[in-house]
């Protein structure tokens, strides 16, 4: 598992380019949801509330703006393409973001580097995008339960994380001789304990209350 920063230079039309194209600092964003190629994001505004609110209302392809304080608004608008290129190849946006006029940097979790490299080249269909920060996210002892372990790893070596997928997820409930409600009880349960443990900025929970540091050192290719 992996996470990494991309910066993007977008070419095509968006709003929020337009919006903060002449502005000094970036405006950060943080994802809340992606759902038939709508993103909802709370826009950090700031003292540009105002105006956002305004633009954005009067946009009509914008589904919805909330105003959630005098800062702050909730967004809800057709992806520009990189959030359904990031989510259509197995990753997962971290919550913050910024934009800048045309320049964007995401910050991605994902389980494999075929999956990264599949998003960059989404990426460049579109825009130009370059690779900072790539680290890997390792925790010694794994937070999963026994069965939710055995479950990941036959769906990993199955083929379910693949894209496309090389077993659907019958095919899967099947191989472990469980319904498929269960399978997807699993696996969620399993894919939220990882991805909140890699999203905890490197650290992983070791009582209530208490963490520590996780080795995020790099391994090379094999």
């Amino acid at each position: 598992m992996f996470t990494a920063t991309l910066h993007f230079t977008q070419h095509r039309e968006c709003i929020l380019r337009r919006l903060t194209a002449d502005l000094e600092s970036p405006i950060p964003i943080e994802i809340e949801e992606i759902q038939n190629g709508f993103v909802t994001f709370v826009l950090r505004a700031g003292p540009h509330a105002d105006p956002f609110q305004s633009a954005l209302e009067d946009a009509d392809h914008v589904e919805h703006v909330d105003r959630l304080d005098e800062e702050n608004l909730l967004v809800t608008k057709p992806s520009c393409g990189a959030y359904s290129a990031i989510y259509q190849n197995h990753g997962t946006l971290r919550r913050a973001n910024t934009v800048s006029g045309r320049q964007r940097e995401y910050n991605v979790l994902v389980f494999r580097r075929e999956d990264l490299k599949a998003i960059i080249d989404d990426f460049e269909t579109f825009g130009t995008v370059t690779l900072g920060k790539l680290e890997e996210f390792r925790a010694t002892d794994s937070p999963l339960t026994e069965r939710q372990r055995e479950v990941v790893t036959e769906a990993l070596a199955r083929g379910y994380y693949d894209w496309p997928r090389e077993i659907t997820n019958e095919g899967l409930a099947e191989e472990l001789g469980i319904s498929r409600a269960t399978l997807h009880e699993h696996l969620r349960k399993a894919e939220h304990t990882l991805l909140s443990a890699a999203l905890a900025n490197g650290y992983r929970q070791t009582g209530r209350g208490q963490f520590e540091r996780v080795d995020l050192a790099l391994e090379g290719d094999d």
